[in-house]
């Protein structure tokens, strides 16, 4: 297969969709089961928050290091064999969690999770603008949400699995003892991602044209390098911020509950609510977007939501806080969804680096849980939670201003 394959995508966009959807399934699962490896290698190895929160920085810090890689990747591959491509290097990260855990090394399955999030990259960088690609522009935060649905049940299952299997009793064994939990799991993982690889590489996928790269949005005339264009370089930091702020919500709320004073049993699941309200805010955006709700009047909901909710963390406590967290998952739910889009508009022939930029933004979810981590332990584990104050803050300013004019 070349790597731009000229033919045109069918009108029938069910099918390829429903591969995406796969992927985004993918992407939730291993993504969101981040949240259970914190709390769990807290406590197997005795970390600080800081510590711990390493998993993210580990996970996430790759989306920095290979989204323009990646983009160089699929130029040469198409994004089809780019797909399976990285599918095939997170089975090789999830693979590595087996010694990791027979010799006790937590800098190991950080070395694994960086694998898994270089895979996970190439298919980012794949899967987002293809979503966008594959119907009309003005409906692109719409088939987004579909995925969102995804990918929010793949991390509920995800709770529910590995929460069950890594903190029920984890306190009670040895640093060994609990790691050796995660072999079979992480070994059964590594054979669903190296059949899923197999299943993309030969299924009929349709590889996506420079010419239909370029369809997201009209060429703006004038313009020879992407920094030109205001609403994309705005849009990457909005990107970071969001992530951050997804992050910080979803991955710390275990442990923000065990700080005060829930037990493992209660606090396993906290994450979940956090992916309840993500997935109810993606249902209801495929019904309101874009009928009801524009992308961007979308954007702008969740980040004054977000606003609400943070400050509703910092002002309760006990579980009223705690719940003022998970609900960040409502608020987060429409951000993601209308970004791409409106980053990603009138780029023209600069739509490939444009979204690997994007995808770059990922890292603030590497980068932000760190600083909350440390907030956590030098401040205290609720005002870290101040942090997302500045984070919706902007992502609401990018609402309003920044993402309207595309040329600086």
């Amino acid at each position: 297969m070349t790597p731009t394959a000229t033919q045109n995508p069918p009108k029938n966009y069910t099918g390829p969709l429903l591969i995406i959807g796969l992927l985004f399934f993918i992407f939730g699962f291993v993504t969101w089961v981040n949240s259970v490896l914190i709390a769990f290698f807290k406590e197997a190895f005795q970390l600080s928050t800081l510590g711990s929160n390493l998993v993210a920085f580990a996970f996430f810090i790759s989306y920095t290091l290979m989204a323009i890689p990646s983009s160089w990747v699929l130029k040469k591959t198409g994004f089809k064999n780019g797909m399976s491509l990285g599918l095939l290097v997170m089975a090789a990260g999830t693979l590595i969690f087996i010694p990791a855990a027979n010799s006790v090394s937590y800098p190991m399955f950080l070395v694994g999770l960086f694998l898994i999030g270089i895979g996970l990259t190439v298919l980012q960088t794949a899967s987002n603008p293809y979503v966008t690609i594959l119907g009309p522009r003005e409906s692109a935060a719409q088939r987004i949400s579909f995925m969102g649905v995804a990918n929010k049940m793949a991390g509920i299952i995800s709770q529910f699995i590995f929460g069950g299997l890594l903190l029920t009793g984890a306190n009670a064994l040895s640093a060994a003892e609990s790691l050796e939990k995660v072999v079979t799991p992480y070994l059964i993982l590594t054979g669903v991602l190296v059949v899923l690889a197999l299943l993309i590489r030969f299924s009929t996928l349709p590889d996506v044209s420079e010419e239909q790269e370029d369809a997201t949005g009209e060429t703006a005339t004038g313009h020879d390098s992407v920094w030109q264009h205001r609403n994309l370089v705005l849009g990457v930091v909005a990107i970071f911020c969001y992530v951050g702020a997804e992050v910080i919500a979803g991955d710390t709320i275990i442990n923000y509950g065990r700080a005060l004073g829930f037990s493992n049993e209660e606090a396993k699941y906290f994450t979940a609510y956090t992916l309840y309200g993500m997935l109810g805010g993606y249902i209801l955006g495929i019904f309101l977007i874009p009928k009801v709700l524009s992308q961007k009047t979308s954007l702008l909901i969740g980040s004054i939501l977000g606003l609400v909710l943070s400050v509703g963390a910092l002002m309760t406590s006990g579980f009223t806080s705690i719940l003022c967290v998970a609900l960040l998952g409502i608020a987060n739910a429409p951000i993601w969804p209308a970004l791409w889009p409106l980053a990603l508009n009138r780029l023209g022939q600069f739509t490939k680096i444009g979204s690997a930029l994007l995808i770059m933004g990922i890292s603030g979810g590497a980068l932000l849980p760190l600083l909350h981590g440390y907030l956590t332990d030098t401040v205290s584990p609720q005002w870290a939670y101040a942090l997302l104050l500045p984070l919706f803050g902007y992502i609401l300013y990018y609402g309003v201003s920044g993402s309207k004019k595309t040329t600086w």
